[in-house]
């Protein structure tokens, strides 16, 4: 059976509506009714919810040795792995909130973050990078004699704190305001008791760990990838039989692209919902996988960590809508604005504000940088607009945004068009100087073998998108574009080609 199409099984409900227990709880409670069910399968090794809870257990208490406390941040910068999500649970058995960190940041960047969150404890590989802040090693986070017994249940003031670089490049850490809690008898976001799980995204990220740790919260059998890769998704999808799935537009472009023989090699029929959040999807892609897997099992949600706003569409829903995110989520409003703060248009294009109903400032609070708000309403820093029937669709960013011999160019319509020419991994559009159009459209291309067919591609484009969107110069290249969130550095990647 599929799930039902209501958007609104995507919000979150009031805690007069749950009975909330600690985070660092929920494994203990799964496992003391049913012991011997999986929790969390890795790299072909499953835990069950006894052996997940007593690990757990253990960590916690040497990380209560190490000094954490109650009301402490912890940083958690290793690879996709248990440990990762052990840490988490063991940080939130203590009463403290875990800040996951990509253990990909350079020394220098890493602690800049650190400065800001003020950890008790980093747990990372590399103690170097972490400066003068108290670290361990993973390993030296699990003792196999210590007690592996329930701690006194507490919760967590937060429920976790995410590090972002933002469009400036500075860093800064998003804290939820949100308690660590939850209920773990009343799964959200279409997720049911006996659902696999799989997550392929990177823990360091918002969505991923959000979504995995509540679901293993709420009971679900989690199967974790390492790093995603296209094809090994699709044998997990079969061999573990994933009901449920979560992803980023980059990961179904990746899937899709793979040859129709090797699709047809594995069996997704278990697939009973797929949701994909963090980036604008092409419609064609969209389209795509709704062909496949069905439209009442594709969900989207438009958010950010910050969770001031959202909207949430479903592939029935967006049949009728093709190209929207949603209409607004419960518990939440939404504006779009021109520039001088004055309400847009129906189909205006401006910039999207959001504010939560509780109020402004009720779901996070940022580390090192401040909101860009209009009264009560802050944004994400998205463009876009709404119709006549309440639906958003998506521009750009605003910071990405390209002025091109006067014209608004959004990099995201671009490259879904350039993604949908065959061959075409992934691309990243961005606005190089230029004397006469101000700045010119520049296209970098990821194909499999670092080439690209110019002519081809740019007789394509020109079917598809207006002339004065279409990319006046390409550059083929084999480096990964974004990574396994769909997230790209691209300020960074215009400035390197600026300076060149």
């Amino acid at each position: 059976m599929k799930r039902p199409s209501n958007p609104r099984t995507m919000s979150t409900p009031g805690i007069g509506e749950m009975i909330p227990r600690a985070m660092g709880a929920l494994l203990d409670i799964h496992a003391a009714r049913d012991p011997d069910r999986p929790a969390l399968t890795f790299e072909g090794k499953t835990l069950t919810r006894r052996e997940l809870a007593s690990r757990v257990n253990r960590r916690a208490r040497v990380l209560q040795k190490a000094g954490v406390t109650a009301g402490d941040f912890v940083g958690i910068a290793l690879p996709n792995s248990p440990a990762f999500l052990e840490l988490a649970f063991a940080t939130w058995a203590l009463g403290a909130t875990p800040a996951p960190l990509s253990h990909k940041l350079p020394a220098v960047e890493l602690v800049g973050i650190l400065d800001l969150l003020k950890p008790r404890l980093v747990v990372i590989n590399e103690a170097a990078k972490a400066g003068d802040w108290p670290a361990l090693a993973e390993l030296e986070t699990f003792d196999s004699a210590e007690d592996d017994s329930p701690l006194p249940e507490k919760v967590a003031p937060h429920l976790k704190a995410i590090a972002s670089g933002g469009s400036t490049g500075r860093p800064k850490v998003i804290v939820d305001m949100a308690p660590g809690v939850a209920d773990p008898d009343k799964p959200l976001l279409g997720m049911l008791p006996d659902d696999v799980l799989m997550n392929p995204g990177p823990l360091y990220h918002a969505a991923p760990f959000g979504m995995t740790c509540f679901a293993m919260g709420w009971g679900l059998h989690v199967v974790l990838m390492p790093r995603f890769d296209a094809e090994e998704a699709l044998r997990l999808i079969d061999e573990t039989k994933v009901r449920w799935l979560f992803q980023v537009p980059t990961m179904m472009h990746r899937i899709w692209s793979l040859p129709d023989e090797v699709k047809a090699k594995y069996d997704v029929s278990s697939l009973d919902a797929v949701m994909h959040i963090a980036a604008p999807c092409p419609p064609w892609l969209k389209q795509a996988w709704i062909d496949w897997v069905g439209a009442e099992t594709v969900w989207e949600l438009y958010t950010g960590t910050e969770a001031m706003g959202g909207t949430g569409i479903n592939g029935v829903q967006w049949l009728q809508k093709p190209g929207s995110v949603g209409r607004i989520l419960p518990g939440y409003e939404m504006q779009v604005l021109r520039p001088d703060g004055a309400p847009c248009d129906v189909d205006e294009v401006g910039e999207i504000f959001f504010r939560p109903l509780r109020g402004q400032g009720t779901t996070y609070r940022y580390l090192g940088a401040e909101p860009k708000a209009v009264g009560e309403f802050e944004t994400l820093g998205d463009m876009g607009r709404v119709d006549a029937d309440g639906y958003l669709f998506l521009a750009d960013r605003r910071v990405d945004m390209i002025l091109s011999g006067g014209a608004n160019v959004y990099p995201a319509e671009v490259e879904a068009a350039i993604d949908a020419y065959p061959g075409v991994l992934c691309s990243v559009v961005i606005g190089l100087p230029d004397a006469d159009l101000g700045q010119r459209i520049h296209a970098i291309v990821e194909t499999p073998d670092g080439v690209v067919d110019e002519a081809g591609l740019a007789a394509f484009l020109a079917e598809r998108i207006a002339r004065y969107k279409q990319p006046r110069s390409f550059e083929a290249t084999t480096e990964r574009l974004r990574d396994d969130a769909g997230k790209v550095r691209r300020s960074a990647l215009r400035a390197e080609r600026v300076e060149a």
